[in-house]
């Protein structure tokens, strides 16, 4: 039985904050929906995999500027977590997984469209260090985990994260799972994670590599990427959810995503083409 094992009180504070703003973030996308404002603003409500949140900043406005009176508005957490929301009536118009398999359960259960569901990128992983660490992790590469320095390792909960199911399957794959298990603690998505390793409540984090990539953590730390025959293929999907108040608009953002521009976006933020 895996044991969850706490960061410490900073990591517990920041955590209960970022979960305060998540839900209410929640609320607000669940309010908004895709509607038609008093001015006329159309919103895009985007259920988004945490490992997400920057590139999505890109695609965003990229889109609403080819879209003039359309604002996507995303929530971003666990792809597990989201698709229990979206199965339980949230009324998202737009699920990005960090997987296929999420989207294509809620296609099965009648709580999305089949006929979108696409491929919009791939995922990849790495190991990333603060600056402040004294670890050489370009030469130590997965030995940077077992090195007897590093006390814990953030990953995302594997329970209903992808990128922590990856983590936990790479860790296998190297041969050093039975090290590397006790020093591990759970984020309860990757972007969690990450924030653990930066605040300095984990030593190390496996994490994707669309966050280590972007501006605050580029220039924060340190990163070496996992071989991707080490874990699963990280098959990123969206699709349009049953409940989406303006479908056409939905499948036009996808449309967006999946075009040279969006992938171009995709792959300046970490994320390769499918």
């Amino acid at each position: 039985m895996r044991t969850v094992r706490t960061v410490g009180r900073q990591a517990r504070s920041g955590a209960i904050r970022r979960a305060r703003s998540l839900a209410l973030v929640l609320v607000c996308a669940l309010s908004i929906g895709c509607s038609t404002t008093s001015v006329g603003l159309r919103t895009l409500a985007v259920a988004a995999a945490s490992d997400l949140q920057f590139a999505f900043e890109e695609l965003s406005t990229a889109f609403s500027a080819s879209r003039p009176g359309v604002a996507v508005v995303p929530t971003f957490g666990a792809s597990g977590t989201l698709t229990a929301q979206i199965a339980s009536g949230a009324p998202f118009d737009l699920f990005f997984s960090a997987d296929r398999a999420y989207p294509e359960r809620l296609v099965a259960e009648g709580h999305a469209d089949g006929a979108t569901l696409v491929n919009y990128a791939i995922g990849h992983i790495v190991v990333w260090v603060p600056n402040s660490s004294p670890l050489d992790v370009a030469q130590l590469r997965e030995r940077t985990l077992v090195d007897p320095r590093v006390r814990t390792v953030a990953i995302a909960n594997p329970d209903h994260a992808p990128y922590g199911r990856a983590a936990v399957a790479a860790i296998a794959s190297l041969g050093i799972a039975d090290e590397v298990r006790p020093k591990l603690v759970f984020g309860e998505n990757v972007a969690q994670a990450a924030q653990f390793a930066q605040a300095g409540a984990a030593d190390v984090a496996v994490i994707a590599r669309s966050l280590a990539v972007s501006p605050r953590m580029a220039t924060s730390g340190r990163w070496w990427e996992v071989p991707s025959d080490r874990h699963p293929k990280l098959e990123q999907a969206a699709v349009v959810t049953s409940a989406a108040r303006e479908p056409a608009v939905a499948r036009d953002f996808i449309a967006f995503v999946t075009s040279d521009a969006g992938r171009a976006i995709l792959e300046r933020h970490g994320l390769g083409a499918p």
